[in-house]
């Protein structure tokens, strides 16, 4: 099975949610990319989907928008 991605940027919102992704999440099943620190990863996310952060792309290419710490424009 794929690993889901956790993508982030570093704020409150997204460090509490990746904590909270952990705790549900075996860190064996799910990547966290911190797009604040990761530059080149930001357009991966916006193909996936991902239009803002935190969010959780699932295996199945599903993205979960988890509350809201950053547009991913801002993030570009």
């Amino acid at each position: 099975m794929a690993k889901a991605i956790f993508y982030h940027a570093g704020c409150p919102v997204c460090v509490s949610a990746e904590k909270d992704i952990l705790n549900l999440i075996p860190e064996n099943q799910v990547e966290v990319i911190h797009l604040g620190t990761d530059k080149t990863k930001v357009k991966e996310a916006e193909n996936a989907g991902v239009q803002s952060v935190p969010a959780l792309v699932l295996s199945n290419g599903n993205v979960l928008h988890i509350n809201f710490g950053a547009s991913i424009e801002d993030l570009k």
